[in-house]
This record gives structure tokens, C-alpha cells and sequence, in this order.
């Protein structure tokens, strides 16, 4: 059975998610909103996503362009997990792992520091 949490209290543990960013590498984030939703329409078991230009892949054309998306999505963090505790870890697992994306990590990477 899946842990219930309130919407309010999960956007609220995202939020305690993102303060886990070092702030050297805060400073660095530029034009990204993060986004709660349910699930992901097409792959219903995925926990996050970042959709966007990762930071160093961005060119002189970047400017100008829409904000790259972090979405974490609830209900499939919420089904994993079996206690509250677990929930504030997996947040702050997919939250930092998104934006790893954000950086240029990929997942190869973020597995080999137990990010993945």
C-alpha cells in the first residue's frame, strides 16, 4: 500500500530537497523550474524527469528560451515507498538526481555515487 502524504507536504519535501544543492552549484542553476505532478502520462512508474538544455550543452543561441522542467512525480514516489522516512528520502534521491541531469550527469554517473 502506498504512504499518503498531502500534496502541500510533498511540495513541501521537495522544496527541503532542493536546499540539499550545495550552494556553489545553486548559484550556478539558471532558467529551471521544478514541477509536482501525479505521474508522468506516458511511463507511469517514473519518478522524475528533466526535460531541457543541460548547463553545459547551452550556446550563445540559449537566451531567450523557455525554462527547462524538473517534474517529480507524487503518486509514483508515494507507491514505492513504505514509510514516511522513505518518502523523504526518495524525494531528495530524484530531486537531486533530476538535477544532476541539469548539470550534465548522467545516469551512469549518478549510480556510481549511489544518486541512481
Amino acid at each position: 500500500m502506498a504512504v499518503q502524504i498531502s500534496e502541500r507536504k510533498f511540495e513541501r519535501l521537495v522544496n527541503e530537497a532542493l536546499d540539499l544543492i550545495p550552494p556553489q552549484l545553486a548559484k550556478a542553476v539558471d532558467n529551471v523550474v521544478v514541477l509536482v505532478a501525479d505521474r508522468h502520462p506516458d511511463e507511469p512508474d517514473l519518478l522524475g524527469l528533466y526535460e531541457g538544455i543541460p548547463l553545459g550543452e547551452r550556446g550563445s543561441d540559449y537566451g531567450g528560451s523557455l525554462p527547462d522542467v524538473i517534474h517529480i512525480y507524487r503518486d509514483a514516489i508515494l507507491e514505492i515507498c513504505e514509510s514516511e522516512d522513505d518518502v523523504v528520502d526518495e524525494v531528495a534521491v530524484t530531486v537531486i538526481h533530476e538535477f544532476a541531469h541539469y548539470f550534465g550527469i548522467d545516469d551512469e554517473r549518478l549510480h556510481e555515487w549511489g544518486w541512481g
